[in-house]
């Protein structure tokens, strides 16, 4: 049975996948430049730490989907079921961005909460887009590398890391 390539299915894949995406992407990097340039003090430093301890409904929620869906994609390529996997990952991605980004718009843009829970949003975003990144590398090399070049130079280790020296790099 031969497989046909079919343009449909290229541009469903970009409207469902990879802009949804790049735009909650592209917000995390918008705001998280607001963030910083709204008190000279700001540094945003990925926190783990932050992440965990976020009492945030939404955040725990996106955090534990994320959790699922990396479970999820480890066993279907262990037992290899590789088509089960893009159907999980455009449900994920669909519920990152219409559900997580947007209900949590105006705590992400600084508007509701104060700077401490949009700093809180922005880290929890941060580990979800580090996360996705990772998990579709195998299935989409050449976005995932764009991503993964830009979230890792928010990791503290990156500067020395990129020098040579330091210490390993977490991401």
């Amino acid at each position: 049975e031969s497989l046909k390539f079919q343009e449909s299915g290229v541009l469903g894949v970009v409207k469902e996948v990879f802009l949804p995406l790049y735009n909650a992407f592209r917000f995390f990097v918008q705001n998280m430049e607001r963030w910083e340039s709204s008190n000279s003090n700001n540094k945003f430093i990925p926190s783990p730490e932050k992440v965990r301890a976020t009492e945030n409904p939404t955040d725990v929620w996106i955090s534990a989907a994320t959790q699922g869906l990396i479970k999820f994609v480890h066993e279907e390529m262990a037992a290899y079921r590789l088509y089960t996997v893009m159907p999980a990952l455009v449900r994920f991605v669909t519920q990152l961005t219409n559900w997580y980004v947007r209900l949590n718009r105006d705590r992400l843009k600084g508007l509701e909460g104060g700077d401490d829970e949009a700093e809180t949003g922005l880290q929890v975003l941060y580990d979800v887009l580090l996360d996705v990144t990772i998990l579709m590398a195998p299935f989409t090399p050449f976005i995932t590398e764009y991503f993964y070049q830009h979230l890792r130079k928010l990791q503290p280790s990156y500067a020395q890391s990129a020098d040579g020296g330091g210490s390993s790099n977490p991401v």
